[in-house]
């Protein structure tokens, strides 16, 4: 029997990157993986169906699949809520794989599957990349974070505090503008930041931590 290909369906809030896809399910290139998701929500979905605001915990467990996770070895390390960006995203997360290929089996689990299109519904915009870490992980924070996105060769830094970076090695689903490198930066709320308009292949968002399980 010949092996199955794997073929990324077509998102309806991003381009689907079918090169990457492929790498992530080559045994080849297989070990664990942080997968980066910035997402913007539909106006409407940041109430739910009976009009109340939820709060930012909550839209984090609506956001992760936990039992889906847990189930396969993956860990929800970090979830933010978006303080200010250009790009207008709203909330970014983080979630540990212990291989590539894990992450690929479960786009095709029937859980996952019933939470993802209840989840879909309410999401204008998605971005989700595949990294890895330079150095150390990040620590527990309570500060903001500075994180930063960029094509090509690394910026230099627009605000001082404890640093880690990540190489991207890939984007799954985003604009179809390719990404090398992010950069969390932990900062004092109120530092002032240039977070005006944004050159192409760079972005920048303030974030403020709801999850933060690095370690």
């Amino acid at each position: 029997m010949r092996p199955e290909i794997y073929r990324p369906q077509v998102s309806p809030y991003g381009r689907i990157n079918s090169d990457y896809g492929e790498r992530l399910r080559s045994p080849a290139a297989d070990g664990p993986i942080y997968m980066l998701n910035l997402t913007r929500f539909r106006a409407e979905a940041l109430h739910d169906r009976a009009g109340a605001e939820f709060g930012s915990h909550d839209a984090a467990l609506r956001y992760a699949p936990l039992g889906v996770l847990a189930s396969i070895g993956a860990k929800l390390c970090f979830v933010a809520d978006v303080v200010a960006s250009p790009g207008n995203w709203h909330r970014v997360a983080v979630v540990a794989y212990p291989s590539r290929r894990a992450f690929v089996a479960m786009a095709t689990r029937h859980d996952f599957l019933q939470w993802h299109h209840g989840m879909s519904a309410g999401v204008e915009e998605a971005a989700v990349m595949g990294m890895l870490p330079t150095g150390g992980l990040p620590g527990p924070s309570t500060s903001w974070i500075l994180m930063e996105a960029w094509s090509g060769r690394e910026p230099a830094p627009i605000a001082g505090g404890p640093v880690c970076e990540f190489a991207v090695e890939g984007t799954l689903v985003g604009d179809g503008r390719p990404r090398s490198g992010v950069r969390y930066t932990a900062i004092e709320p109120g530092t002032p930041l240039p977070l005006g308009p944004t050159p192409p292949g760079y972005d920048a968002l303030l974030l403020e931590p709801t999850v933060e399980r690095w370690q």
